[in-house]
């Protein structure tokens, strides 16, 4: 039942976000579960801490996004279904936000048999991204699948599957405090310009 729990909790999102849409002048909802405090505070669910490892060797945290936004995703190298046509989509994004430090990417490969540090930096080079802005990740099994369910994002071994995995592709945007604020289908290049649109208004709340 958990691995259905972000499918269920982003279509309502979805369905919210198409009736309602959002205003120029209001910021970005905070998405997904949320719970009140005995002072009457509400505490809205956070990405939990993480460590994974990038097509570097180098250690990715949450440190590593601090006084950041990021956009996050799950893929895997010889995906030979959606991923091509999210990393295309990503790399529209990439190209963007190149140069603006207060962005970052992170993309978790869920195929960690295969896709290791030395796959992953070979990937990148193919993609053309600079290891300090995107960060290509690979990690303990369980971790990583773990936390795609924090982003409201699906990842799981299907043997019945093309290539053996079923994943979303969704693009998923992180606030500094760690709460998810937006999504897109990163194979739909619309809904991917106006995920862009939404990345520049959460820049322009988040940095005042």
């Amino acid at each position: 039942m958990k691995g259905l729990l972000p499918v269920l909790i982003f279509t309502s999102i979805a369905t919210w976000m198409a009736c309602t849409g959002t205003s120029d002048d209001k910021p970005l909802p905070i998405l997904g579960e949320r719970d009140i405090s005995p002072a009457g505070d509400t505490i809205y669910r956070q990405v939990p801490d993480f460590q994974f490892v990038d097509q570097d060797s180098q250690v990715v945290t949450n440190a590593t996004f601090a006084n950041k936004i990021y956009v996050v995703d799950f893929f895997f190298i010889h995906c030979p279904t959606i991923c091509p046509k999210v990393k295309a989509n990503g790399l529209r994004i990439y190209q963007r936000f190149k140069d603006d430090e207060r962005l970052g990417m992170l993309s978790h490969s869920i195929d960690v048999k295969n896709d290791t540090v030395a796959a992953l930096k070979r990937h990148a080079e193919k993609l053309g991204i600079d290891s300090k802005k995107w960060h290509l990740v690979t990690g303990d099994h369980d971790a990583i699948y773990g936390i795609a369910d924090d982003y409201f994002s699906v990842a799981k071994e299907d043997p019945n599957t093309p290539g053996g995995f079923d994943h979303s592709g969704r693009l998923i945007l992180v606030d500094k405090n760690r709460h998810v604020r937006s999504f897109c289908d990163g194979t739909d290049a619309e809904d991917v310009d106006r995920f862009m649109k939404d990345i520049s208004k959460l820049l322009a709340e988040e940095f005042k």
